[in-house]
């Protein structure tokens, strides 16, 4: 009677297994929420570069850095997804690097 109650050790393993990969789907969520906000804030970003660009005053690194910032978060997602999404990682991918010298070619 007592050995019923008590769930076995593959039963165990599963619930622990079960626990890990709920976990790891929370964590990728999360993830994808930051993405989103992150590309929110690239958008709204360029408000502050069409203004700047219309008057004659050079860029700033502020909107490369937080498209770079997006396109990794974007390339993570993709990325730690329990299968790969290759399509968001390879469209994504060319921001992070873009982004990055946009970014420091600004601040030079």
């Amino acid at each position: 009677m007592q050995s019923q109650l008590r769930p076995t050790q593959g039963q165990f393993r599963n619930q622990v297994q079960d626990a890990l990969h709920k976990k790891r789907i929370d964590e990728i969520k999360l993830i994808g929420d930051f993405a989103t906000i992150a590309n929110f804030i690239m958008y709204v970003s360029y408000v502050g570069e069409i203004i700047s660009n219309l008057n004659g005053n050079p860029i700033s690194p502020i909107q490369p850095l937080f498209a770079a910032l997006n396109a990794t978060l974007w390339v993570s997602y993709g990325w730690l997804k329990p299968k790969k999404d290759w399509r968001l990682i390879i469209a994504s991918f060319p921001g992070v690097v873009f982004g990055v010298l946009a970014a420091l070619t600004a601040m030079m």
